[in-house]
């Protein structure tokens, strides 16, 4: 095992601790705490370093179950007040680098808010497998690591996030809600 260093291997993960913590909570102040609280616990176990594998998963895993208990406690998944103008009204964040009519932006935004909440519908450990995956581009065997399954549980999973995506978001498209 190689000897990590706090400053060399564990903070520079802070923006991808931050991004999972954000797509789990759908809130920036939390996932700040949360990356904040993931660093404070990776340092108090410091000890344990030298047993570690991988310190990238070790410090994901905190993150996420960090994550997931923030969610829990909250027991709802409320836009955050960031996404919010006075209103009260959401925001979304699309990508508008594309040269498109504002129909055509219309559609597409419709389609991301359709995809996120189907995405947010998944089986918890579906929906950890695929934002790991397809958004954080983890290799399965860390993403097992991570979630504490084996890789093959990983790649069903996925498969399983996804034909499930595919197949409602088919069908809406087609029939409508």
């Amino acid at each position: 095992m190689k000897e990590i260093s706090f400053r060399t291997d564990v903070l520079p993960l802070k923006d991808e601790l931050f991004r999972l913590a954000l797509r789990i909570t759908l809130n920036r102040a939390d996932a700040e705490d949360i990356v904040q609280e993931t660093m404070l616990k990776v340092w108090n176990r410091r000890d344990s370093w030298s047993e570690l594998e991988s310190i990238e998963a070790y410090c994901l895993t905190i993150c996420r179950n960090l994550a997931l208990d923030k969610v829990k406690r909250a027991d709802s998944q409320q836009p955050s007040l960031d996404d919010t103008d006075e209103k009260g009204h959401v925001h979304e964040h699309i990508d508008h680098s594309y040269d498109a009519n504002p129909e055509e932006q219309a559609v597409q935004r419709d389609r991301v808010a359709l995809v996120r909440q189907l995405i947010n519908q998944l089986p918890e450990k579906q929906k950890s497998c695929m934002q790991l995956r397809d958004m954080e581009g983890k290799p399965y065997k860390e993403i097992a690591q991570v979630l504490g399954i084996t890789e093959q549980q990983v790649k069903v999973n996925i498969f399983r996030a996804r034909q499930a995506i595919k197949e409602r978001f088919q069908q809406i498209e087609q029939h409508g809600l």
